[in-house]
């Protein structure tokens, strides 16, 4: 199924609530507290019509937010919504692909309606912003973006995902932004916090932070809890990092924006960063006044106007299958190491061991696990490819085919 065909025939069927809009236009209601319950019947539980009320002094009930879905627009509508609004943020469930469908039908129905547009990704660290300039403009096909960026070393999920709305980018010259921060810096603030950065590392970060808020923190404070442990955990180095994830993409939102006054924004970045606007919305705002909208999909969550301005509810979509080899793997001194070849599948088959170090592909270089992934991004169970190792104690090359499966 083409992106652009969801978009234009409709056939998506994604349910889509205007949340800020309808919180504020009498959806949200408190029962009458002078009014006694009206009787039941229709249903065969005579006894309901003599139910107690509920508690009109329970607040945390009566504030219950109450969505009239007669309300409810289309992305449609949605985009017709957002043509005047300077940077659009559609918060995102990394894996989900029948969000990044929907990314897609924002970007094109905006660009369809005249709005000029750039994409700013946080699936991208700045400093490859010249892979992605150079996929834009033709000068590298995906294979290059893929290396030169170090996207499967770095980001790891699918980049099927993302294919159609950088393909669909690169058809139309809609400029690309990498916002993120650089692992190796993340990773050493996670290690030191950000005081325990030299200056020349320091100085590769934000000069400027905000801080993050009390409710903010209690966010944090959740996931870290859940998600934290070793020795080495500290919740605020853990704090540090996430907000140097938000300074950083805001800076270079903000940064684009101000270098490009006629420019809209749409920011394709995970949810935790924008919902409440504790992130990076709020952080793009300190550094420049502009016009913005939260758009959730997928959300499960509280259902309110802190949360976002916009709601997708999409049916789940999944990519087709992949071809895979069937190995773990790691990398190591020697190279790319099988770590196991899973039993039947195409490398156990075709005669990979643990402990062989995988030096090709299709006659590709493998230096690290994301050459593999890269190598193999595009494949589909069923298909060929020619897989060159040695032995971990030998430098003998074999050359095994090997007929990639689903699994």
């Amino acid at each position: 199924m083409r992106v652009g065909d969801t978009f234009k025939h409709g056939n998506w069927r994604a349910l889509l609530l205007a949340v800020g809009v309808l919180l504020t236009t009498g959806c949200q209601t408190r029962p009458d507290e002078s009014a006694d319950p009206a009787p039941i019947a229709g249903h065969g539980h005579a006894s309901l019509a003599n139910a107690t009320a509920l508690p009109p002094d329970d607040a945390e009930l009566a504030a219950t937010p109450a969505i009239d879905l007669r309300a409810a627009t289309d992305v449609t509508g949605l985009v017709d919504r957002l043509v005047d609004t300077r940077v659009v943020y559609l918060g995102e469930q990394h894996d989900r692909y029948e969000q990044h469908l929907l990314q897609a039908a924002v970007i094109r129905g905006l660009r369809e309606r005249g709005v000029p547009l750039a994409i700013g990704m946080e699936q991208f660290q700045r400093r490859f912003q010249p892979a992605l300039d150079d996929f834009i403009a033709g000068r590298i096909d995906t294979t290059g973006l893929l290396r030169q960026s170090e996207y499967y070393q770095r980001w790891r999920f699918d980049f099927r995902l993302y294919q159609p709305i950088l393909d669909y980018a690169r058809k139309h010259g809609i400029p690309v932004l990498a916002l993120n921060a650089e692992a190796e810096l993340t990773r050493r603030v996670g290690k030191v916090g950000l005081g325990g950065l030299s200056a020349e590392e320091r100085n590769r970060l934000p000069l400027e932070y905000g801080e993050a808020d009390a409710s903010y923190r209690a966010v944090l404070q959740r996931v870290f809890s859940a998600h934290a442990s070793g020795p080495e955990r500290n919740f605020e180095h853990f704090v540090d990092v996430q907000l140097s994830w938000d300074e950083t993409m805001a800076e270079t939102a903000a940064n684009y924006l101000l270098a490009n006054p006629d420019r809209h924004l749409v920011v394709l970045v995970g949810a935790g960063h924008v919902v409440e606007r504790h992130g990076i919305p709020n952080r793009v705002r300190r550094r420049l006044p502009v016009t913005d909208s939260v758009v959730l999909m997928g959300e499960t969550g509280d259902v309110g106007s802190d949360r976002a301005d916009w709601m997708l509810l999409p049916l789940p979509a999944e990519l087709p299958p992949s071809g895979k080899m069937g190995i773990l793997m790691e990398d190591s001194e020697q190279g790319v190491r099988v770590v196991e070849a899973m039993k039947n599948s195409a490398a156990a088959v075709a005669g990979v061991n643990a402990g062989d170090i995988m030096t090709e592909i299709d006659g590709q270089a493998l230096a690290t696990t994301g050459d593999v992934r890269t190598a193999l991004f595009a494949k589909r169970p069923g298909d060929t490819v020619t897989l060159t190792v040695h032995g971990a104690e030998d430098e003998v090359l074999r050359t095994l085919p090997l007929v990639l499966k689903a699994h």
